[in-house]
């Protein structure tokens, strides 16, 4: 047993063994209640690393009675799916016995691969389970989704993984409890925490401090903290989590959260994100939500890009951090964005309306013979620089794209259009 890792010796042999996932494998929850009455799916499970994706294929062929087989998208291809495939119909013409298909990492596969696996889904030669730690709707083709029941596994919690390491350490048939080991609990949740959600690696890591402990041997916090080392902060720049902390940034400075805002921001740039990266979602935000309630915040946004691009890191997170403090501080205002959007709708439904004739252009003699710039009223020549003209098409009389916010400097922005309209209102200017 001692070579074969702790994380397969350790791997769960029925439901009530699986650590987490209490929303799928509860009693009395729908898919566990399928499972146990015998119909196994094909199934779609999306989850991080560790999060029990393989132990739940294995455990649902033998609870169905199917032969297990494995493909791995990374390393196997067509030629790999056709052999399985047809010891999948050998077995069930000899034996009469079903195949549970376990492809793991399936969005690795194109959609030429997975147009040649979809028949024998549909068809029940194999029962699929395939494991994504990608979302599935970007990266698995719509027939295969809509043939499989989609499932969403979450990382471990600190406590579960906790579980997972005191079973390990204490259980002499499939884990460490023969050596009797005494690893504090304080050491315990210290691998639990630095395991990030995922289980294989919590067991990897007690394996591999155990590996250095002699039978009985007592194990300090300290000395665990020193093997641990550095926090690996997991991030993928073309997965799901770079969107998801991107994502994350931009909701917490949109809900003027500066320290949250902050950590999501160092996580992106201490998992190694291109900190011009940041420094452009910062420039779209501060247009975006901010707008006109503080003209200076996409001033200060591209500077910091600019800043960014010059210097680099490490200095550059100074600059990332002072802007996203004052992003995070600063009123917030999209109305300049959903006018623009608004101005995008009215040009899609209406198509390209003429432009009014006093406000063409006129640099020939034939465009002003035809009457391009003709009634133009130009406003310096009038009091306040403000006259009542038509600007927009008479399609568009009377349509109000932009809506200034009672928030900050478009407050005073507001007061200034409402100025504008009512001196226009109380006089006729010739």
């Amino acid at each position: 047993m001692d070579t074969i890792p702790l994380a397969a010796r350790m791997r769960p042999q029925s439901l009530d063994e699986v650590v987490g996932q209490d929303h799928l494998l509860g009693q009395g929850q729908p898919f566990r209640s399928a499972v146990e009455a015998g119909r196994i799916p094909s199934l779609l499970l999306w989850g991080p690393p560790g999060s029990g994706k393989t132990t739940m294929a294995r455990l649902l062929a033998g609870i169905g009675g199917l032969r297990f087989a494995q493909l791995s998208a990374v390393m196997d291809g067509i030629k790999d799916l056709r052999q399985v495939l047809q010891q999948a119909k050998d077995m069930a013409k000899m034996e009469n016995r079903g195949t549970l298909l376990f492809i793991d990492e399936i969005h690795r596969w194109n959609k030429a691969q997975q147009d040649a696996l979809l028949p024998h889904v549909e068809d029940g030669t194999v029962v699929l389970v395939g494991a994504t730690t990608e979302n599935p709707g970007f990266q698995i083709i719509p027939p295969l989704r809509s043939r499989s029941w989609l499932l969403t596994l979450e990382p471990l919690e600190v406590d579960q993984l906790t579980a997972v390491l005191q079973r390990a350490l204490h259980d002499e048939q499939r884990g460490l409890g023969t050596r009797k080991l005494q690893v504090p609990d304080d050491a315990i949740l210290a691998i639990a925490r630095y395991a990030a959600g995922d289980a294989r690696r919590a067991l990897a890591v007690l394996e591999r401090i155990a590996a250095g402990m002699e039978e009985s041997e007592q194990i300090t916090l300290q000395a665990v903290t020193d093997i641990l080392g550095r926090p690996d902060l997991l991030h993928d720049k073309d997965g799901d989590t770079h969107y998801d902390i991107a994502s994350a940034l931009i909701k917490s400075l949109r809900g003027s959260d500066p320290d949250a805002a902050l950590y999501w921001a160092a996580r992106l740039l201490e998992g190694g994100e291109d900190p011009m990266f940041v420094a452009r979602r910062l420039v779209i935000f501060a247009s975006e939500d901010i707008g006109n309630a503080d003209p200076r915040a996409l001033s200060l946004s591209v500077s910091t890009m600019q800043g960014v691009h010059l210097i680099g890191m490490p200095e550059a997170r100074i600059l990332i951090g002072q802007a996203v403090t004052y992003l995070a501080t600063a009123p917030k205002s999209n109305a300049s964005y959903k006018a623009m959007d608004a101005a995008l709708a009215a040009t899609r439904q209406h198509g390209p309306l003429p432009v009014p004739k006093h406000l063409r252009n006129a640099p020939t003699g034939i465009a002003k013979a035809q009457g391009h710039g003709e009634g133009y009223r130009y406003p310096h020549d009038f009091p306040d620089h403000i006259v009542a003209q038509d600007y927009l098409p008479p399609e568009l009389d009377g349509t109000t794209f932009y809506s200034p916010t009672a928030h900050g400097a478009e407050k005073i922005i507001g007061e200034r259009m409402a100025w504008i309209h009512a001196q226009l209102s109380d006089r006729t200017d010739d």
